[in-house]
């Protein structure tokens, strides 16, 4: 019956129609409210308790009226309440990746070469160091910064600021040509570098290379590894949940000329081998309006780690050798302490964004296992329900096939980690952007679309980031993209299979 017909209802007492008429004039505004101020199971309700008061014989008791119209107006006030005090979305403008000069590539024939002009290095360093680069998954044009391609390497403070420098300026200059923005535009900066804290900080260098406002909100991170990039990301979206109508920029970076080890002991010479230059900026909003211009809609972070466990804890540590010389000690002990890292870590977030069949899916199978058939398999949920794309650690093809094991992701799924891998090399914490750049290249993002970022770092820890992408990237895709002018020779075949991880 239509609720304008409620004056010539019979046998309704004037209580009665009180409340249908409240009823219905809320059922009515719920539908004019926007769609995320209103949800569609409120606005349910609602018509459902307005139908019920009109087809009732209204024969209840009054207080009984009064308790249920009290109750519902309280969960009402309290619903609408909570979503009017929600935080604003947090939107992934545009992002930048540095793409360093032709000069700074270095094939596997020129890293032998410099690596045996070294006097440092005795020919069974040599003899390792050319072993785990030819085997590592690495192209022959990865590329180191100019202070380590001199012979001796440079190894001083000067030379890692002039790094710095030759990385985060020009990555600042295309974040905000492509944004349109003004450095004093920025309210926010945070920069994330795990080898190299100097002082004046690199946030510091920043904000007094590009005379940034006084009262810019920076901050710099350092020490979290690979896996510093969600935390930088989380550190910057907390803030903006806090500050309204802000713009925040976020730079992952390493310096590798600090983290450079000039020893003889094989447990550190490894990151002589995998690691290779590259920076990404990424720049984060929480304006209104930029729902329509921006690309990527913040999910969730989550960070989870393992630094409590000694054994655990130990499996990545820097520290001087015998001689004096200081390096980053890689344990026999890494993998498996990684491997327990990440199921605890996905686990946890299988639990806030697998849809709930996957989840009773996986219970179901662990109650029959327990108690019927106790030779079965547990299921194990498909995080592909959830998320169509998936950037990961690029620290090596085993890592990256013991992730995709886990998780059951085919070639297509790791292809953009084990591709950036091939071409770039590691590049810490900045390598999952360049994942997602190569998504973007080959025009593989859709709008709705999730993306899952893993990175996995010293401590151990893992952090992991969330996104959706909200309007269709194939236009502007190549644009200043690091794969731009080779994204046509991929994915190379030999590289492109999980079994050869």
């Amino acid at each position: 019956m239509d609720p304008l017909s409620l004056p010539k209802l019979k046998q309704h007492n004037s209580l009665s129609n009180i409340i249908a008429i409240f009823l219905s004039t809320m059922a009515m505004l719920s539908k004019n409210l926007h769609s995320t101020s209103t949800p569609l199971q409120l606005q349910l309700v609602l018509l459902s308790l307005q139908r019920l008061f009109l087809f009732q014989q209204w024969n209840w008791n009054p207080i009984f009226h009064l308790l249920l119209l009290f109750c519902f107006f309280l969960v009402y006030v309290l619903r609408v309440g909570a979503l009017a005090f929600k935080p604003p979305s947090v939107y992934l403008v545009d992002f930048s990746c540095f793409k360093p000069p032709s000069t700074c590539q270095l094939p596997l024939s020129r890293f032998i070469q410099h690596a045996s002009s070294i006097i440092s290095f005795d020919s069974q360093s040599v003899e390792f160091m050319a072993k785990i680069v030819a085997s590592s998954g690495l192209s022959e044009q990865t590329y180191l910064p100019p202070a380590l391609l001199s012979s001796p390497p440079k190894t001083h403070q000067r030379e890692y600021i002039k790094e710095a420098e030759m990385i985060l300026l020009p990555l600042m200059d295309d974040l905000l040509t492509k944004a349109k923005l003004s450095p004093r535009d920025i309210d926010i900066l945070v920069i994330h570098c795990s080898a190299f804290c100097p002082s004046p900080s690199l946030s510091s260098i920043i904000v007094n290379k590009y005379s940034m406002r006084s009262d810019v909100k920076s901050f710099n991170l350092s020490g979290m590894g690979c896996s510093s990039g969600a935390i930088g990301i989380d550190l910057a979206q907390n803030l903006l949940k806090t500050n309204n109508n802000c713009y925040a920029i976020v730079i992952s970076t390493e310096i590798l000329s600090a983290g450079w080890y000039s020893g003889h002991e094989r447990s550190k010479l490894l990151i002589n081998c995998l690691f290779r230059m590259g920076s990404a900026a990424l720049l984060l909003t929480n304006r209104k309006e930029a729902s329509k211009t921006s690309k990527y809609r913040f999910i969730r972070t989550l960070r989870t780690q393992t630094a409590f466990d000694d054994k655990a804890y130990l499996t990545a540590i820097r520290e001087e050798d015998d001689d004096g010389k200081l390096g980053v000690t890689i344990n026999k002990g890494l993998l498996p302490a990684a491997g327990e890292l990440l199921r605890s870590h996905m686990t946890i977030l299988g639990l806030k964004i697998l849809p709930l069949t996957e989840k009773l899916k996986h219970v179901v199978s662990v109650i029959r296992k327990k108690f019927k058939d106790k030779e079965g398999e547990i299921y194990m949920p498909s995080f592909k329900t959830a998320i169509q794309h998936f950037c990961l650690p690029t620290s090596g093809r085993a890592l990256i096939g013991e992730i995709a094991k886990g998780l059951n992701l085919d070639g297509r799924d790791v292809e953009a980690s084990l591709m950036t891998l091939h071409r770039f090399g590691n590049q810490s914490s900045s390598s999952m952007w360049y994942e997602l750049a190569y998504m973007e290249a080959r025009e593989r993002v859709k709008k709705g679309d999730k993306v899952l970022m893993l990175g996995m770092g010293t401590g151990p820890k893992c952090g992991s980031c969330v996104w959706e992408c909200v309007r269709p990237i194939a236009g502007d895709s190549n644009k200043n993209n690091p794969w731009r002018d080779c994204i046509h020779l991929y994915p190379i075949e030999a590289v492109s299979s999980i079994s050869q991880t």
